[in-house]
């Protein structure tokens, strides 16, 4: 029997790719582990004092909650207006479409102060344009929880569509079709082929919002008002501290809101199956 000629695939890797994940390793490690690590190290410098005397401050707990809650009401109307966009712009063509997907951009590259400016010319007191209309209503955005949901939902606004959408373009439309084809209205098709399909890529859309979401100061600054015990979230809690040379209460009260956002990252990569990654 004839020996095959045919070249031998070489399949080992070269040292430039050992050398290639040596320098992103470092460079993460660099700017995000090291920095976090830090944070929680300085966090426990004195053991769980400073966590305890956040925890004990009655205007800190309510800083933490008011993040918390801002947070959770971002993320779910992100996640409804998010799906329903992405759909829109994977399953529909129309005019304005790539005007469209690229105004979803605007969150990522506008300064979050800059948002929060817009936000007080339009929604605030006397002199913005619907700030007098809302005024007469008893309605107060600015200054207000409404004004911080309305901060935190700009900024966090892409980041379930920009998971959601790759996905919808991936599965293709082929199942929704035959669904329709035998008799399934929209909702029946969306609850048993759509969101199935996507389930993991909304997860992990939430995931990060949330993360934005807790973690969000500059807009907020800008719209809350930052006034004790009402107005003032936990990243604003920080940088007071920080400012009034409390460094321990400070890096206490941004490892509470790191860990949390780290280890729902973590906890998604870890149950999220093998062939979704």
């Amino acid at each position: 029997m004839a020996e095959s000629t045919a070249p031998r695939v070489r399949t080992g890797r070269r040292p430039s790719t050992y050398l290639l994940r040596l320098i992103v390793t470092g460079y993460l490690v660099l700017l995000v582990a090291w920095p976090v690590f830090l944070v929680g190290r300085n966090a426990f410098a004195d053991g769980t004092t400073d966590i305890q005397a956040i925890l004990d401050d009655p205007d800190i707990v309510h800083a933490l909650q008011l993040t918390v809650l801002v947070a959770i009401i971002a993320v779910v109307i992100n996640t409804v207006f998010g799906v329903g966009i992405s759909i829109l712009l994977v399953r529909y063509t129309f005019p304005g479409r790539r005007l469209l997907n690229a105004l979803l951009d605007v969150p990522l590259s506008v300064s979050p102060i800059v948002v929060g400016l817009a936000l007080v010319l339009v929604y605030g007191g006397r002199t913005g344009w619907f700030g007098p209309t809302l005024q007469n209503a008893g309605i107060q955005i600015i200054f207000a929880t409404p004004g911080i949901v309305l901060a935190t939902v700009f900024v966090a606004l892409p980041l379930v569509i920009r998971e959601v959408v790759p996905v919808l373009e991936e599965v293709g439309d082929e199942q929704e079709q035959a669904a329709r084809s035998l008799g399934a209205n929209a909702i029946q098709t969306f609850r048993r082929i759509t969101l199935p399909a996507i389930k993991w890529g909304v997860i992990y859309g939430v995931v990060l919002s949330l993360a934005r979401s807790l973690g969000e100061f500059g807009a907020v600054k800008v719209v809350s008002g930052n006034v004790l015990g009402q107005t003032r979230t936990a990243t604003l809690v920080v940088e007071e501290k920080y400012l009034n040379f409390d460094r321990g209460g400070a890096y206490a009260t941004a490892f509470l809101l790191a860990l949390v956002a780290v280890a729902c990252i973590i906890v998604v990569s870890v149950i999220r199956p093998k062939d979704q990654r």
